[in-house]
């Protein structure tokens, strides 16, 4: 009778377990997609930009286009937001949002940009946060540099990750077209 309480317990834990991982999986996802949105209206609001969101993760594509054909430029934006300390960047999505400019090699300036939100709160343990300033960072992806999973940090420094070992990246910072939480 109690191994049976037992297992009983453990499905229920397990079933609660599942649950929380799908509303903390939604959050994120919620979380991206608000900043994709919040890029794209502030492209949009500003002279001559005209910005998109271009779909979901599992198409291979930025996740934001901006261009300015006054100027001559485009983007591909790569978008991550977050409570942590760190944001990481996939090499994939790198190598995806370079493929793209590249194919779009009618306008003069091409960039990879690199677009982190790191949110007012700060995790802390499970549903569990303190305050601190909201930062936003945009990084220029520098070409020359060999594509590898990236992070960037609360501070706005920026890393490339090798066998499990930081490497600082030196990425310049973009001067964007619109009002910004960059720290200065």
């Amino acid at each position: 009778m109690r191994t049976t309480n037992m297992q009983s317990k453990t499905v229920i834990l397990s079933k609660i377990s599942k649950i929380n991982n799908q509303k903390a999986a939604k959050t994120r996802r919620q979380r991206g997609y608000q900043w994709e949105d919040t890029l794209v209206k502030r492209f949009n609001s500003s002279p001559k930009w005209k910005a998109f969101r271009l779909g979901s993760p599992s198409i291979a594509l930025p996740d934001v286009l901006a261009v300015n054909t006054d100027n001559s430029t485009i983007f591909t934006i790569e978008a991550k937001s977050g409570t942590s300390t760190s944001l990481p960047v996939p090499a994939d999505q790198i190598e995806r949002c370079l493929e793209w400019i590249k194919t779009f090699d009618i306008y003069k300036k091409r960039q990879v940009l690199l677009a982190f939100k790191f949110l007012s709160k700060k995790r802390i343990g499970i549903g569990k946060y303190e305050s601190r300033e909201l930062r936003e960072f945009y990084k220029i992806w520098d070409e020359t540099q060999e594509i590898t999973d990236c992070v960037c940090t609360y501070e706005g420094k920026f890393y490339a990750k090798i066998d499990g070992m930081r490497k600082e990246m030196p990425l310049k910072e973009c001067n964007m077209p619109f009002k910004t939480k960059q720290r200065t």
